[in-house]
């Protein structure tokens, strides 16, 4: 019989030791460590392994005729992730609960399974009754696609040996769990030798594999930090309930561009591409409002524009509030540090709140010109031309640096309709004249000068 042994290992940064400590001593985080079991066996340790050994081939000499994708039949979603599913990929998705994840990968398995792909869905957190009932909420039936609600890997593997399937999915990787290990599912030790169970069955056995995964209560993907480096794609699923509207962003793609973001709209009959972002983000826009402007921003391979407000009002306290949604919080601190030293403005008796409309989350710098002029706009009480769009990184010094892939911003821009565009002076040169002939660009060097120029 195998030999178990008590270890201790950091979630953080997977570090092991014997006796628990409060902090790692290599990643330096605090309270990261978990009690887990490890066993000491001779034989095979993982069931899924390949039974042909590797051998080292050249470069020249790897076929690569065999990489190929399947269609999500979802245009967004198969640009997300670089043209399609790579068959023996291994794709985590994690979002919050009840944010929608197995309604998408349901609607994902429908679609992979009328073109003919066999898709085993593995619902351990529902028996078969529950999927089924939100299956034909959603039309989905097609005869290709397999419902098994199980728990344990063994019986798990023992069914796709005998279906074996070309597309898996697994609801949800923290629900399963392994017989050898005495730790309960959901547990590091848990999720470690399981997503390494399920990456030598998708590349051995060439089956498109999709983990779905919890997150933690601030937000962070649930489990040991190895997850997200075993897999090959990492998915977050988010959105504003409120707004009806779902945002999958590619965190990590081995396959396809990351950073970038697919909207979908949640309806009664589940989720709906948008093809449009920018006309959603601003169909609610009220013009001619102090405090609001437009600022074109890059999400992974595409520009959208999104709706940056500001309200500056006086503080009622003696500690003014300094409050951010949708923006770092450290960021804006340091814009209305700029802004106060630059143009002499003075916040600090008023409460500052910033906010990105629509509930999307931008960290890209060139977005800070624009919220600049919005807090200017809101401390003014004079409202931005509402056919101009803001683009500019702004420096310490107050200066405005250049932002990179400027024309797909602008061209996005115009395909709104905007007519006035204020940017980095450095961005004008290289601009192609028929963008010129189409939007009014007018550069700018520092703060003082943008200020001047917008709000009037």
């Amino acid at each position: 019989m195998a030999k178990q042994k008590t270890l201790w290992s950091c979630v953080e940064c997977g570090h092991k030791q014997t006796k628990w400590t409060g902090s790692c001593s290599v990643c330096q985080k605090w309270n990261t460590f978990a009690e887990e079991i490890e066993i000491v066996d001779k034989g095979v340790r993982f069931d899924a392994l390949g039974r042909e050994t590797a051998k080292p081939m050249r470069v020249k000499e790897v076929n690569i005729t065999e990489f190929r994708r399947m269609s999500t039949k979802m245009a967004e979603c198969d640009r997300l992730l670089g043209g399609g599913i790579v068959t023996g990929s291994l794709t985590l998705v994690a979002g919050d609960p009840g944010i929608g994840k197995s309604t998408l990968m349901l609607q994902l398995a429908e679609n992979l399974a009328s073109q003919g792909h066999k898709v085993l869905y593995v619902c351990g957190e529902e028996s078969v009754e529950q999927t089924s009932l939100r299956a034909s909420r959603l039309g989905v039936g097609s005869e290709h696609l397999f419902l098994l609600s199980e728990t344990l890997f063994s019986n798990v593997k023992a069914q796709v040996d005998h279906l074996k399937p070309d597309v898996m999915i697994v609801d949800s990787i923290q629900i399963l769990y392994k017989s050898e290990l005495t730790s309960a599912p959901g547990s590091v030790s848990q999720v470690r030798e399981l997503a390494t169970e399920f990456m030598h069955l998708a590349k051995g056995l060439g089956i498109a594999t999709f983990l779905i995964g919890h997150v933690t209560k601030s937000g962070e993907i649930a489990g040991p930090r190895v997850l997200e480096h075993i897999v090959d794609t990492v998915l977050e699923f988010e959105g504003d309930r409120q707004h009806g509207y779902r945002l999958l962003r590619s965190i990590k793609n081995r396959f396809g561009p990351t950073d970038d973001i697919t909207l979908f709209q949640m309806g009664g009959e589940g989720l709906t591409e948008v093809s449009n972002p920018s006309m959603l983000f601003l169909e609610e826009r009220l013009k001619e409002s102090p405090g609001s402007v437009i600022i074109p921003t890059i999400e992974g391979t595409r520009a959208l524009l999104i709706e940056v407000q500001a309200l500056v009002a006086a503080s009622a306290f003696s500690t003014s509030s300094r409050k951010s949604t949708g923006l770092d919080q450290n960021r804006l601190s340091l814009l209305l540090a700029v802004l106060e030293k630059r143009m002499g403005y003075q916040l600090h008796h008023s409460d500052v709140f910033v906010s990105v409309a629509g509930g999307m989350k931008i960290s890209e710098p060139a977005i800070d010109l624009g919220v600049l002029l919005a807090i200017a706009s809101s401390f003014s009480n004079r409202a931005i031309d509402p056919d101009t769009v803001i683009i500019g990184e702004v420096g310490l010094c107050g200066e405005v640096r250049g932002v990179p892939r400027i024309e797909n911003r602008i061209r996005e821009a115009i395909h709104m309709g905007f007519r006035r565009c204020y940017l980095p002076k450095r961005n004008l040169k290289g601009l192609p004249p028929q963008l010129l002939q189409k939007i009014q660009i007018t550069g700018v060097d520092v703060v003082e000068e943008a200020i001047h120029a917008v709000i009037r």
